[in-house]
């Protein structure tokens, strides 16, 4: 009668534990079960070890277990190879053991009525589940000879219990009164001890005929001085020091126990504090502060060695591509602390954790010449947002499926899902890590203290992120070659990934930056959207160093999500959605800047938008809601198509959305830590999955159309493998879409000119490269270097290929003296206050190439004055028209026979349409009275009458960037008119800068075609 009544007991829990999984039922009334089936968990890039107790090895293949979240993944050293099993209570894993033989390995949970779960290890299945404890379990473990299993609960549950795991029965039972961390199995199996703050007790096994449970029997051990220390971890002798107990304490000391429970004899380990244990027949491993880990003989305590030190904090880890490197070691280093150990007997090798979330193998055969097996860096905090890099064939490692995530430590980490090597020694399971951006010089973020704390109350099950700065959003460029990333602070920063320097950093916002966004390569323009907590969007422009284009502030509260559309006809969108229930829809209008967005549409439902996502179409955007539906709104029209469920649970909110780049399907997260696969046309789930402990923060289809990849505040990433019918049809579809693209024409696109005949040809003399060409011409008695730029005929040079071509020959210009000029009219940019904005906003970085860009903004270079160009006209060289081609000396002749041509805009304005527009810049350099001529000569030719208005909208807008120009090198020049040789650096970057102004603007405005 009582085992029944123990047995309804427990399916009540079961059933109060278990959140709500009431699947919405088919059509035919059948509950969907399989759902998993189609989406499989492939690999792990994270670990949740908090302590020894979450680290384990099979004493018999030597795997390697420790949790994830709430997945444990086995991992197979020798293999580099992962299989993992999935808790279906969607509850952490905190701790966990293998049994003797091997067969089975028994789990702990986290939380709230946590359950005791044993595993057979072959099969990936659960055999049994032991339901007692409250709220949490802190350790267990198997007896030797796999009968039994003690489960040690945490400190808010203070209950020892002791199991028959195969009859689901509790033999035993007591209480604890102080927080206990470990727990370890006599080798005979007659009692077992546990260890804690200040507490080390010894538990003995006495049959007994009463009935189940039992009171279980311990007996403290004697401390002595030492009774007022945490002992951190504890491990039973083995072989002949079989009746000895082994301890260590927080304070650093090593002790032993003997058969009499007496504390016999302690050493110091000479370190700040040791955390973790694990004891052979002959050895004795301690983990311990600083990345130490010390060897001492198990029979006298005698000290052997240490093994070497993991990497150190702020590591770049795709430096390390020798062995030589694994073992270098810098003075001032701060390294990660050992949290966990375990020992695999067949290899003798040992696995180690480190507080930073990395994991290391050890190979221990010979501790004189130690060896590294793998190694592994992972993200130590939350996992804010990922991004695959569509251009990583391209650009990174010659992977195609590589993808870049952002966290709360302050890292930005380039990951590879397909296993391709990135030549680094540093994180070689399964090859997974390339390179690591750092973006604060302090190394406290990239520590776990909080998760891996000896003392303290522990994490609240179902917590979110921590309230650390760091990075909160990603996004890289469709090009593949920019980075841009935003922290909780409000600062933006641009990487280079070909070259992994950092470009931008300048703090855009108030509060945190939720997302960023770029525009898509139809669209003609470069542009990146910044959304934040401020309830601003800050549209910038990629071709003028982003600069600050437009900001837009209808939002009411913080925002969500922003996303650029780009349609066919030509037309370019911003959509975004706030938590003030609102969807805003803007068309870009094209304007003398570039671009300029106006509110079109602006809905509101009921529920909060919390996601967006745009098809590839861009005719639709998806909305995930707080209700748990996800709402399908036309983009041009703004009305609602059609809504569906975006979770097959009744409880939590929508958090992601994320559609496929084919656009068949929508992946979709909600807070009850579920992943949905959804067709994107009918609303049907195709699949549900689970794994992440927290809230998924990220969901992204990898570009190959074969993977899933979800990021979580567990600090872990999984990816999850697509069945072959979803991979294939999402490649069909995406093959068919790219057909249409590319003959799609894009003539009607309002931000692309059509092409023009142009030439670039740059004279080569003496100071010439093999891309440069320099002609020199004589003024009086000095030699002056002529630089001619000429557009070559049907091609189109982007901005980047002209500054590459300008740097050699401004690197070796100084500037000495400038004719004095004022402009005719005050010009925006003299404002004071603008110019006030522009300094908060774009903050230098410590770049070179950022210096010398970000003076100036996108305003300043593309706004279009009133002033007269007169001081800027100059007489062209009469050497000239003997150095050049001769037909390019009679179009020059032609456009400069006047000057009144050249002087008067309305005159160039009113020519035929073949007329040349020619403008030059003088500037003195080399500290004498040489002339610089740095000539830019562009000519458009008009095809129709309708090119006139164009025409005149460049003339005036190379004659505004001129006069900036000028304007600027005035205010450097020095007394008499000449500049100090120590200032001749700051000149340099400023005639590099706007030299590359003038070039960029024009640019622009043409047709780029590569």
């Amino acid at each position: 009668m009582d085992m029944e009544a123990f047995t309804i007991k427990s399916r009540i829990k079961s059933l109060l534990r278990s959140p709500s999984i009431k699947l919405r039922r088919s059509r035919s009334g059948r509950i969907k079960d399989g759902l998993s089936s189609k989406v499989t968990l492939e690999k792990v890039l994270g670990i949740t070890t908090a302590g020894n107790s979450g680290l384990t090895c099979d004493p018999c293949s030597g795997t390697v277990a420790y949790p994830a979240g709430c997945v444990v993944v086995l991992l197979n050293p020798a293999k580099n190879t992962q299989q993992h099993l999935i808790n279906s209570s969607r509850k952490s894993i905190s701790t966990l053991s293998f049994s003797s033989d091997g067969r089975f390995l028994v789990t702990g949970e986290s939380g709230r009525l946590a359950a005791v779960c044993v595993w057979d290890v072959s099969e990936g299945s659960l055999v049994s589940q032991l339901q007692e404890h409250k709220y949490g379990v802190s350790c267990v473990a198997f007896s030797p000879n796999g009968k039994y299993i003690v489960s040690v609960g945490s400190q808010h549950d203070m209950s020892v219990n002791l199991w028959a795991w195969k009859k689901s029965a509790l033999m035993a039972v007591n209480k604890v009164s102080s927080k206990v961390t470990a727990v370890s199995f006599s080798e005979d199996g007659s009692y077992f001890v546990t260890a804690g703050n200040r507490h080390v007790r010894f538990w003995y096994l006495e049959p007994s005929r009463r009935v189940c449970p039992v009171p279980l029997m311990g007996r403290s051990g004697l401390l002595g001085e030492l009774q007022n220390n945490f002992f951190c971890d504890v491990a039973c002798g083995r072989g002949l020091r079989s009746d000895s107990t082994f301890c260590v304490t927080a304070s650093g000391l090593l002790c032993e126990f003997n058969s009499r429970r007496v504390l016999d004899r302690w050493v110091h380990l000479q370190t700040g504090s040791a955390r973790s244990l694990a004891v052979t027949e002959d050895l004795i491993f301690c983990g311990c502060a600083s990345g130490t880990v010390r060897v001492f003989g198990a029979s006298d305590l005698r000290f052997i060695g240490s093994l070497p030190r993991p990497h150190h904090l702020g590591v770049q880890v795709s430096a390390a591509t020798q062995t030589r490197h694994l073992f270098s070691r810098m003075p001032d280093a701060r390294y990660p602390d050992s949290v966990a150990v375990t020992f695999d007997p067949v290899n003798r090798w040992l696995s180690c954790v480190y507080n930073d979330h990395s994991l290391y193998v050890w190979d221990t055969r010979d501790l004189r010449k130690v060896g590294k097996v793998l190694s592994a860096l992972y993200h130590s905090s939350c996992v804010w947002d990922l991004q695959v890099n569509i251009r990583s064939h391209t650009r990174l490692d010659g992977s195609s499926d590589s993808f870049v995530s952002c966290s709360s430590d302050s890292t930005v980490r380039l990951w590879s899902s397909d296993g391709v090597h990135g030549g680094n020694l540093l994180s070689n399971v399964s090859l997974d890590l390339h390179h690591i951006f750092y973006m604060e010089h302090s190394t406290a973020a990239l520590l776990d203290v909080e998760g891996t704390a000896i003392s303290g109350s522990e994490k609240a099950e179902g917590s979110s992120a921590d309230s650390r700065s760091g990075i909160r959003t990603i996004c890289i460029s469709p090009d593949g070659t920019h980075l841009a990333s935003g922290d909780r602070k409000g600062t933006l920063r641009i990487h280079d990934l070909t070259c992994m320097k950092e470009l931008v950093k300048a703090e855009v916002h108030d509060s945190e930056i939720l997302c960023l966004e770029y525009s898509k390569p139809l669209s003609g323009v470069n542009l990146l959207a910044t959304a934040s907590r401020d309830r601003l969007i800050h549209v910038l422009d990629a071709e003028e160093d982003y600069g600050l284009l437009q900001t837009l502030d209808d939002h009411s509260s913080s925002i969500t999500s922003v996303r650029f559309a780009a349609a066919g006809d030509g037309t370019l969108r911003i959509i975004s959605c706030g938590a003030d229930k609102s969807v805003y829809i803007r068309t870009a209008h094209r304007t003398v800047r570039g671009a300029e967005f106006k509110r079109t549409h602006h809905v509101v439902r009921k529920a909060t938008p919390n996601d967006m996502d745009v098809d590839p179409t861009c005719k639709y955007a998806a909305v995930g809601c707080q209700d748990r539906s996800i709402r399908v709104i036309n983009i041009s029209s703004g009305k609602q198509k059609r809504s569906f469920s975006g979770s097959q649970t009744e409880d939590g909110s929508l958090l992601k959305v994320q559609i496929d780049p084919s656009g068949l399907f929508v992946a979709s997260s909600c807070s009850d830590k579920n992943i949905n696969l959804i067709d994107f046309q009918t609303g049907e789930s195709l699949a549900t999955v689970f794994g992440h402990s927290e809230n998924i923060t990220a969901l992204r289809f990898s570009s190959d159309c074969r993977r899933l990849l979800s990021s979580s505040a567990d600090s872990c990433i999984f990816v999850w493998q697509l069945a072959p019918e979803l991979t294939i049809s999402m490649r069909e579809r995406l093959s068919a879409i790219r057909r249409r693209d590319r003959a799609s024409s894009v003539r009607n696109n309002p931000f692309r000119y059509r092409r023009e005949y142009f030439e670039l040809k740059l004279h080569r003399h003496i100071l010439g490269t093999p891309e440069t060409y320099i002609t020199y011409c004589k003024k009086g008695h000095n030699m002056c270097p002529l630089m001619y730029l000429f557009f070559p005929a049907g091609r189109s040079l982007s901005p980047s290929r002209l500054r590459r071509a300008a740097r050699p020959i401004l690197s070796k210009l100084s500037l000495v003296k400038v004719a004095p000029h004022q402009p005719s009219s005050p010009q925006p940019w003299d404002s004071p206050t603008q110019s006030r904005v522009l300094r908060s906003y774009m903050s230098p970085t410590t770049s070179s190439m950022a210096k010398t860009s970000r003076s100036a903004s996108i305003g300043d270079s593309l706004h279009v004055g009133s002033s007269s160009c007169e001081s800027l006209v100059l007489p062209v060289p009469s050497l000239l028209t003997n150095t050049v081609r001769p037909h390019v000396c009679q179009r020059l002749s032609r456009s400069a026979s006047s000057q009144n041509l050249l002087s008067d805009p309305s005159a160039s304005s009113s020519s035929s349409s073949s007329s040349s527009i020619c403008h030059f810049c003088s500037m003195l350099i080399d500290g004498t009275e040489s002339l610089l001529y740095l000539c830019v000569v562009f000519q458009l030719i008009s095809h129709d009458a309708e090119r006139s208005a164009e025409q005149q909208q460049m003339h005036q807008l190379m004659s505004d960037a001129l006069l900036l120009v000028r304007s600027e090198l005035d205010s450097v020049s020095g007394s008499s008119g000449a500049v100090r040789m120590e200032e001749g650096k700051e000149t340099l970057a400023l005639l590099e800068q706007y030299s590359q102004l003038l070039l960029r603007s024009v640019q622009r405005r043409l047709h780029q075609d590569e």
